[in-house]
């Protein structure tokens, strides 16, 4: 069978590919579509470790929404409402991916459907239609399947009131949190929790700290993703502790602070969180930040086609993008990153941290601010910035755009629309646009052609290095120059590969 990233976005139409991942109880599939058993009423991962059903008694849909709109509920066994979310909706750039992204990170029930509809520049109804063509579910489908997952995470991981839980997953009654429960789940929340004591799968560690496992598909090569983000670690906002990347998050409705340790086949994530509504905003984000929804086979399989890059992949499979928890703070960064060390650019970005980031209110290790957003960051003064003058000027510019809304990154972001307006900004060349794109947007097509990087390890294995020659080869590896990307800095020495990182001569004394 091919690799799922070969299938395109309807794939649970084709029922004799979706009837071979399933007989073959292929992992690799999770997410890509459910299977409905209409003999029993449950719906399952491909890789359900239940016996199949007859052909005549299964149906394939694209999304959990979808089935449970069709009045099937989640499997107890293989429990598909968690299982890693399509990469569909991180790799394409059109209007649906971009809703699905904004639903993950909760804008429905902040907004409402018609929020999500303006934000994307469509009518409400023409929304609905895209949505339901493609994944088999309307905006408000699609947000209480995430609204039921909300409560699932609370129910099984806290000691929160069953009140506080319906409350905290964006639910308008105790009512509708206990009917959509058993809807969902064909178990009532008390007896999803008696469950949860017995069960691996979650930590319950209390009501101040979340405990769960991200979920992820193999191969997962994460010590060059886990390494560059503890390398580029902002003080302050950043730092590495006991094994576990660590940093702080600005949500819609407070602040946070996750710890994110990285394992074969899954990221343990613990989180604290000032208000439980942000729970499914803030797990969306890390799954954002490192890359989780890739579909790594169908970028193995693509990139080992080219015999320059073969050793170079087989070496380290599976690599992800270090990305972001909030594209307008990655796009500050990467500004500040121009033409400078990696070391000069923590430097540079801890300075405005303190200057201007917002304080967390108890400490947490050598976390201690949030960093700043658009509108915190219009009051500096680009006087103390210890950069030259046209690095100032493109840094107060860009922020200035950002607050203005003239440039958007955020998660349901036009990636071709984003580039244009960057690209009118003085000081954002083709390197700075390609490594936002790579790294904010997340499009897995971006290729910062020009990174020094990138030439001194294209040279090391043979590729060419003039940027014009490079660019012309690269064509064949289309759309996934951003993981080539990966793949060249992870054959580099350098501290970004690095994990768990070296400690620093103060760490050794």
């Amino acid at each position: 069978m091919s690799a799922p990233g070969c299938k395109g976005e309807d794939m649970h139409d084709d029922f004799d590919s979706c009837y071979r991942a399933v007989q073959s109880k292929d992992a690799r599939f999770d997410g890509w579509f459910v299977t409905a058993v209409l003999s029993t009423g449950i719906y399952c991962r491909p890789s359900c470790p239940v016996r199949p059903p007859l052909a005549r008694n299964m149906e394939f849909y694209p999304t959990a929404a979808a089935a449970q709109k069709a009045g099937f509920r989640a499997c107890k066994r293989c429990r598909p409402d968690a299982s890693p979310g399509s990469p569909e909706w991180n790799v394409r750039g059109d209007v649906v991916a971009r809703a699905m992204r904004l639903i993950a990170d909760g804008t429905v029930d902040r907004c409402g459907v018609t929020g999500l509809a303006d934000r994307l520049g469509y009518t409400t109804r023409q929304l609905e239609r895209l949505l339901q063509a493609e994944v088999g579910a309307n905006p408000l489908a699609l947000a209480r399947a995430q609204r039921s997952q909300t409560a699932r995470v609370l129910i099984e991981t806290t000691d929160l009131p069953f009140s506080d839980v319906a409350f905290a997953a964006g639910f308008s009654s105790i009512r509708q949190f206990n009917e959509t429960v058993r809807t969902v789940s064909a178990l009532t929340p008390t007896a999803l929790r008696q469950r949860a004591h017995s069960r691996d799968a979650a930590e319950r560690v209390g009501t101040d700290v979340l405990s769960l496992r991200l979920p992820v598909r193999a191969p997962f090569s994460y010590e060059g993703l886990f390494g560059h983000l503890a390398a580029s670690a902002v003080p302050g906002v950043e730092e590495v502790r006991d094994g576990a990347y660590r940093r702080t998050l600005r949500l819609p409705s407070g602040s946070g602070v996750v710890a994110l340790t990285p394992h074969p086949d899954h990221v343990q994530c613990r989180l604290i969180i000032e208000d439980f509504r942000d729970l499914s905003a803030a797990i969306a984000r890390c799954r954002r930040l490192l890359d989780l929804d890739a579909d790594p086979t169908a970028v193995v399989d693509a990139l080992s086609q080219d015999p320059h890059l073969s050793a170079v992949v087989a070496k380290a499979p599976g690599q992800r993008i270090p990305r972001t928890v909030d594209e307008a703070e990655l796009a500050v960064r990467v500004v500040l990153g121009q033409q400078v060390s990696v070391k000069a650019a923590r430097t540079h970005a801890g300075r405005l941290v303190q200057a201007h980031g917002t304080p967390l209110a108890t400490p947490d290790g050598g976390l201690t601010h949030v960093f700043p957003s658009t509108e915190q960051l219009t009051a500096l003064d680009p006087n103390r910035l210890a950069m030259p003058a046209s690095r100032r000027r493109t840094l107060t510019t860009l922020i200035a755009a950002l607050a203005a809304g003239d440039v958007e990154v955020d998660a349901g972001a036009d990636w071709n629309t984003a580039r244009a307006q960057l690209g009118k900004l003085p000081g954002i060349g083709p390197w700075t646009t390609e490594v936002i794109a790579m790294r904010g947007f997340g499009d897995p097509d971006a290729f910062p052609v020009t990174d020094l990087g990138v030439r001194a390890a294209a040279k090391a294995v043979g590729l060419p290095t003039a940027s014009d020659a490079l660019l012309e080869h690269s064509a064949r590896w289309r759309p996934w120059r951003a993981y080539v990307t990966q793949h060249l800095w992870t054959a580099l020495d350098h501290a970004v590969n690095e994990w768990p990182p070296r400690p620093t001569k103060q760490e050794t004394r």
